[in-house]
């Protein structure tokens, strides 16, 4: 992540420094496609972003837009979710075992910077939707003491900020480099949110609770089409 950060900022400086002018094109859109490489997971994405260019040179862009993302996890472990739980170790169970396949159709918000006509330094984040998979068959784990219990991924996705989120929610930081006026090619840093609910309230201390939550960090690489 920090060589990610230096790589961005010594990039900005460059491109800053002799840059051309960027196009007066009011409004861009564009679809791209996504792979990200994580401890024990991958993830694929699909999306289309509309961007309106803002500023004086329109450097400046604000989008909003759809994305399909896949989460495939190898033995992964989901932990108490709920903002009351997480914030306090000693409060938080887990559920694991198996694979973890969930998928998610999340609107997003898109915001970047024009750095050159050719590059684009972004953040976009999921902000609504619902999730989808298979259901199985885990580990819920409370006090040294283990018992199975069926999950599915939670239905209803909600950007709500850090632990108060809800579902599965994807978000980026990207570098994008335009190569001709359709493809451009993207370096990005995932920051990948998946949830799964129990069949029934399995953790019961201090509350009862259903909701349990992995966090992963990915780079990833991408390929967008700019209509």
């Amino acid at each position: 992540m920090k060589l990610f950060y230096a790589l961005s900022f010594l990039t900005i400086i460059h491109f800053s420094v002799n840059a051309q002018e960027v196009s007066t094109k009011k409004t861009e859109q564009l679809a791209d496609f996504t792979i990200g490489f994580g401890s024990s997971q991958t993830t694929v994405s699909a999306g289309y972003v509309k961007n309106w260019n803002l500023g004086k040179k329109q450097r400046f862009y604000i989008g909003v837009g759809a994305r399909l993302s896949g989460a495939l996890g190898k033995g992964k472990i989901f932990t108490s979710a709920p903002a009351n739980f997480a914030s306090n170790s000693a409060n938080v169970d887990s559920v694991y075992g198996g694979n973890s396949s969930i998928y998610a159709l999340n609107a997003l918000i898109n915001l970047g910077y024009h750095i050159s006509p050719k590059l684009d330094l972004g953040f976009n984040i999921d902000v609504i939707g619902f999730s989808f998979g298979p259901n199985a068959s885990r580990i819920f784990r409370t006090n040294g003491v283990e018992t199975l219990t069926n999950t599915k991924p939670t239905g209803m996705n909600v950007l709500l900020v850090g632990n108060n989120d809800r579902g599965t929610l994807n978000s980026e930081f990207y570098l994008r480099y335009k190569v001709n006026n359709k493809v451009g090619i993207k370096l990005a840093y995932q920051h990948f949110f998946t949830e799964l609910t129990t069949a029934t309230k399995v953790q019961t201390l201090p509350a009862q609770n259903d909701r349990f939550r992995n966090i992963t960090n990915l780079f990833s690489i991408g390929v967008a089409y700019h209509f």
